[in-house]
């Protein structure tokens, strides 16, 4: 009981308490500044919306996933990137600005990507006989509501009361890691009984897409042609994802825990490749080039 309410009434509230931390670190500049050289963020909101998930349903149907866990992981490439995925960004020494961006089109934009992607792939995997689908409308709205609401409401704060904002942020930062290890814990033990195959099935695909969510975001950064610090932002923002978000939708409006497998398991894999993104960065793109601003190519 106390699992089935954690879920269904504790994950939105905390997500949406997440959400108005990651609009605490936006401001109408970061917008101007990525505007007057929109090609960097083209390029990375292309490469979370359409590439992304197009891995995602490449690496199910190549690792001959289950059912569940084939939607659980296009579910998880369909989901935007985090502030995890900006506080990442800032320690490799890559272009925050554009990484919070991305982050924040991609968000907005998920509100209407992400129940197609995953009703597409509720059909590949189920059929349409199965008649298990993502109600569209009602997804829109509470992603809205859990989504878009509290980013605006981050914005304004940060706006009304930049001191408050930038003191809270770290803190927001912090609540959001421990609801989705506590997400992980509860998951694990209501699947307990057949985690280990879950997890060896999950394990491989989450690593697999990882690294190629990573690799294409430095693929596509460099075909554009932008400067190291985009390159660097545009690769975190593909490969660190907001698995909250990716929780929920399995959890409360698919009801389906195995298919929030694949976002558990990536959701603590996506660190380790985060840590030696920072460490690549810090090894190849000098302070200087930080310091005075992430210049654009």
């Amino acid at each position: 009981m106390a699992q089935s309410v954690f879920i269904d009434i504790g994950l939105p509230v905390s997500l949406f308490i997440i959400m108005i931390g990651m609009g605490l670190g936006l401001t109408v500049k970061d917008f101007v500044k990525e505007a007057h050289h929109p090609r960097a963020a083209i390029a990375g909101s292309v490469g979370q919306l359409l590439v992304l998930p197009a891995l995602g349903f490449l690496v199910a149907w190549a690792l001959g996933l289950s059912p569940a866990i084939a939607v659980g992981l296009v579910i998880l490439a369909a989901c935007p990137g985090g502030a995890t995925s900006n506080v990442i960004t800032y320690l490799a020494r890559g272009n925050v600005a554009l990484s919070i961006v991305v982050t924040a089109v991609a968000s907005i934009a998920t509100i209407m990507t992400l129940p197609l992607l995953v009703n597409q792939a509720l059909s590949w995997q189920l059929g349409r006989s199965a008649n298990v689908t993502m109600p569209v409308v009602d997804t829109i709205v509470m992603l809205v509501v859990i989504v878009l609401l509290p980013t605006g409401i981050g914005m304004l704060i940060r706006a009304k009361a930049p001191i408050f904002a930038v003191r809270s942020e770290k803190k927001f930062n912090a609540f959001g890691a421990v609801v989705l290890l506590s997400l992980i814990v509860i998951i694990s033990y209501g699947l307990r009984d057949q985690l280990l195959g879950l997890l060896i099935q999950a394990g491989p695909a989450c690593i697999l897409l990882n690294i190629l969510g990573i690799g294409a975001g430095l693929g596509i950064a460099r075909i554009v042609g932008v400067a190291k610090p985009d390159q660097l932002a545009i690769a975190v923002e593909l490969g660190i994802k907001n698995s909250t978000i990716g929780i929920l939708v399995a959890t409360t409006i698919l009801g389906s825990q195995e298919m929030a497998i694949p976002s558990m398991v990536y959701g603590l894999t996506m660190y380790v490749f985060g840590a030696g993104l920072v460490a690549f960065g810090r090894s190849t793109i000098s302070a200087k080039i930080v310091s005075v601003g992430n210049v654009h190519s």
